[in-house]
C-alpha cells in the first residue's frame, strides 16, 4: 500500500506554508516527510515529531533542541535547518532537502569503502563535526544513519536531536541514548560526552567504512556495551588486508578507550587525517616493509619536544626503535583491561535493568500504545495505521452518524485518539454513516431558555445567541433561527444533527426618547447598549421644542443591535410663519399670496364670486392680522366687503 493511503499527514498543509508530499524515513520520536515551502517555491525535509509524543515535555525538548543546536551552525556539511514551529498538537522542523542516500545504506549495498572513499566522507564528517565542536556542541549521536551522500555529491551530518553543549558533559539519564555500536567507552560505563565521545563515534565508522563490518558485535546490547567498555578496537587491516598502516593508526587512536588518549576534537583528527592523506598521495608504492606514519599530534610515547614522532611501523629492519602507536596502545589496553573488569558489575547492573525496562515496556505487562488519530481514513488504512501502532484491532466495526465524515470513512475509534492503553486492550474502529437528518423546530416566540432546549433536543448544536431588539416581540423570547451565515431557518427546514445554528432574542423596543433633552436620550440609549450621536437634519416639530430630541435612526441598513450607534433627530421647535399684508388686494389675490406662504385660506366675505378678481371688492383684514407669526398650515381668514 502507498503511503499517501497511510499516512494521514500526505497532502497536508503544515502552519499554513509547507505542503507535504511524501514519507522519506520514520524513527522512534518523528518522521521525515518531503515537503513543499510554498512561500519560497522549493522542497524541504520537514520532520515532525510522533502525535504521541507531544505531551511529553522530554522529548519536545529534544525535538526543539534539535532545532536551536542545527540552527546554530552554518557549514556546508551540516544539514541547514530553516525553520521550526508548532502546527496543531505537532512539533516540526524544516530543513533542506537532500536527494540521495544515508552512510549506512551506502555501506549496505557495498560493504566496505575504499580507503579513498573513505577518506572523503570522513574529511566532510569531520570538517561538519569540527564546526559543531567549535560552536560548543556535542553531536553525541553520530552513525552512518545520520550521514547523508547527496547526489550532487555533498556530504552532510544531520540530526543534532541529542546535541548538547560540550561543557554538559554529564550523565545521560535513565538510559543511555544513541546507538550502542557507536557509544564510547565513557558513555557506556559513566554517561559522560563530550567533544572525545563524538571522535570515538567518528573511529567506530572509519573501521565500519573500511572493513565493511563493526568492530563489536553481540546477541545482546549489554554485549556489545561490554566491549567498548574493556576490549580495544582491532585494527581494521586485521579484517581488510587491503586497509593501509597509515589507517590503522588513525583509527586506533580515534578509538582510544580514555577519552585523554584521542583527538581533543574534530578538527584535531581532520588536521591529521588531511596530513595522512597527502602522504598516502605522494608515498611510494607499498613494499614488504611498509612506510612509517608520521603524526604530528598523536598519542605521546615521549616527553614532548616540539619536533615530529615518528610512531609505528608494519614490519622490517629500518623501523625505529620507539613504540608504535599500535604498540602503544595495546599496552594502554592492558591496563584499561584491568580497570573495566571493576566496572563490569556495574555495566552488567545496568544492561540487565535496561533489559528488563525494556522487556516491561516494550512487550511486558508495562506495554502501552497512544491510539493514532485516524479520522477521515478509509478503514483499511485505519487498520494499516494501528497495526503499525501495535495497537491490537478489533475486526467488528463500530458506526455512528457524523457531519463532516462522509459514509464509509472512518470517523474515529473507541478508545479515542489521543488515549494511553495497554497494548492487549481491543481497539474499535468506528465508521461514519454520515450526517443525521433532522428539521428546525418552531421556537419563535418561545423564552430563550426554552427554544436552546428545543433546538438541542432536535440535535443541533445551539451557538451562542444574538440578541436584537424588536418591538413586537416580547423581550427574552425568539424572534428567530439562524445558521452560521445569519441566515433565517423556517420552522420545518431540513438540516443535519450537529448543525450550528443561533437564536435570535428579542430585547424588547428601542427607548422612546422623543421630546428628551439631548443628554437625557444619550443616557437612555446607553442604559439599553447604545450609543446616541447627534446627526442628520434638525427638523420643525410643533410639540417638540427647539433643541429637544424627535426620534432616532439607523446609522446603517439592518437589524439594530446591542452595541449599536444610533443617530439622534434634533427639533427646531414649531414652524412659525409670518402673515403677509394683503389689505387692499382681490380676494384671489390675497388667497394666493396667503397659500404661498404656506396658510391654508377661508374668506369672511359677502362679496359674489364674479367680483373676486375685482378691486372694487378689495380685502380689507385678515385673520389672524398681517405680522403675526404663526403656525406653518394654520388657517387665515380674508374679511372683505362689497
Amino acid at each position: 500500500m502507498s503511503t499517501s493511503t497511510t499516512d494521514p499527514l500526505i497532502g497536508r498543509l503544515i502552519d499554513g506554508r509547507y505542503q507535504v508530499r511524501s514519507r522519506i524515513a520514520r524513527g522512534g520520536m518523528a518522521t521525515v516527510y518531503l515537503a513543499t515551502d510554498q512561500r519560497l517555491d522549493r522542497l524541504v525535509a520537514v520532520k515532525i515529531m510522533h502525535g504521541h509524543l507531544a505531551d511529553d515535555s522530554q522529548f519536545k525538548e529534544r525535538f526543539i533542541q534539535e532545532a536551536r543546536s542545527a540552527a546554530r551552525l552554518a557549514h556546508p556539511n551540516v544539514v541547514n535547518v530553516f525553520d521550526q514551529g508548532q502546527d496543531a498538537e505537532s512539533a516540526y522542523l524544516v530543513m533542506e532537502y537532500l536527494p540521495g542516500i544515508t552512510l549506512r545504506e551506502l555501506l549496505q549495498e557495498y560493504g566496505a569503502l575504499t580507503p579513498e572513499q573513505t577518506m572523503d566522507i570522513t574529511e566532510a564528517v569531520l570538517a561538519g563535526l569540527a564546526a559543531a565542536h567549535r560552536a560548543g556542541i556535542v553531536h553525541r549521536d553520530l552513525k552512518p544513519e545520520n550521514v547523508l551522500l547527496a547526489d550532487d555529491g555533498r556530504i552532510k551530518i544531520g540530526d543534532f536531536g541529542l546535541a548538547r553543549a560540550a561543557s554538559a558533559n554529564t550523565a545521560t539519564g535513565k538510559a543511555l541514548l544513541g546507538t550502542i555500536a557507536y557509544l564510547s567507552p565513557e558513555l557506556v560505563t559513566r554517561g559522560i560526552a563530550d567533544t572525545r565521545s563524538d571522535i570515538y563515534a567518528v573511529g567506530i565508522m572509519m573501521f565500519e567504512m573500511l572493513t565493511g563490518e563493526q568492530p563489536y558485535k553481540g546477541e545482546q546490547p549489554m554485549q556489545i556495551a561490554y566491549q567498548h567498555a574493556n576490549d580495544t578496537v582491532p585494527a581494521p587491516s586485521s579484517f581488510n588486508a587491503r586497509v593501509p598502516a597509515e589507517w590503522d593508526e588513525i583509527v586506533l587512536w580515534a578509538t582510544s578507550r580514555d577519552p585523554q588518549d584521542r583527538p581533543a576534537d574534530a578538527r584535531a583528527l581532520l588536521d591529521q587525517l588531511s596530513e595522512t592523506g597527502r602522504s598516502l598521495q605522494t608515498a611510494l608504492p607499498a613494499t614488504e616493509t611498509q612506510r612509517t606514519m608520521l603524526l604530528t599530534s598523536p598519542i605521546p610515547t615521549a616527553p614532548p619536544t616540539g619536533e615530529t614522532q615518528v610512531l609505528g611501523t608494519r614490519g622490517g629492519s629500518d623501523a625505529p626503535s620507539g613504540p608504535s602507536a599500535t604498540g602503544e596502545l595495546t599496552r594502554r589496553g592492558a591496563s584499561n583491561r584491568r580497570r573495566g573488569w571493576i566496572l563490569f558489575a556495574a555495566v552488567m547492573a545496568l544492561a540487565g535493568l535496561a533489559v528488563g525496562i525494556g522487556w516491561w515496556f516494550g512487550a511486558g505487562p508495562g506495554a502501552t500504545v497512544t491510539i493514532a488519530d485516524v479520522r477521515g481514513q478509509t478503514v483499511e488504512a485505519a487498520r494499516v495505521i494501528l497495526d503499525d501502532q501495535g495497537a491490537l484491532v478489533a475486526e467488528t466495526l463500530g458506526e455512528r452518524f457524523d457531519l463532516e465524515v462522509e459514509a464509509g470513512l472512518v470517523v474515529g475509534t473507541d478508545p479515542e485518539a489521543g488515549t494511553t492503553i495497554d497494548r492487549e486492550t481491543e481497539v474499535t474502529i468506528v465508521v461514519s454513516l454520515g450526517p443525521e437528518p433532522t428539521t428546525v423546530p418552531d421556537v419563535v416566540g418561545l423564552p430563550e431558555a426554552d427554544g436552546r432546549a428545543e433546538l438541542a433536543t432536535s440535535g443541533f448544536e445551539v451557538g451562542d445567541s444574538i440578541r436584537q431588539f424588536d418591538s413586537e416581540v416580547p423581550e427574552g423570547s425568539v424572534i428567530a433561527v439562524l445558521d452560521a451565515d445569519e441566515q433565517t431557518l423556517d420552522a420545518g427546514t431540513e438540516s443535519f444533527k450537529g448543525t450550528t445554528v443561533i437564536p435570535l432574542v428579542s430585547v424588547g423596543p428601542i427607548p422612546d426618547v422623543r421630546g428628551l433633552t439631548v443628554e437625557a436620550a444619550q443616557a437612555a440609549l446607553s442604559a439599553r447598549e447604545l450609543t446616541g450621536i447627534v446627526g442628520g437634519t434638525s427638523e420643525f416639530d410643533n410639540d417638540v421644542a427647539l433643541g429637544d430630541v424627535l426620534r432616532v435612526e439607523a446609522t446603517a441598513p439592518g437589524p439594530i443591535r446591542p452595541g449599536a450607534t444610533l443617530t439622534i433627530i434634533v427639533s427646531r421647535g414649531p414652524d412659525l410663519v409670518e402673515v403677509p399684508n394683503v389689505a387692499g388686494r382681490s380676494i384671489n389675490d390675497a388667497a394666493a399670496i396667503l397659500e404661498d406662504a404656506g396658510f391654508r385660506v377661508e374668506l369672511d366675505t359677502n362679496v359674489p364670486p364674479g367680483l373676486r378678481d375685482s378691486e372694487l371688492a378689495p380685502v380689507q383684514s385678515t385673520s389672524p392680522a398681517a405680522g403675526e407669526r404663526v403656525l406653518r398650515n394654520a388657517v387665515v381668514t380674508i374679511v372683505a366687503r362689497y
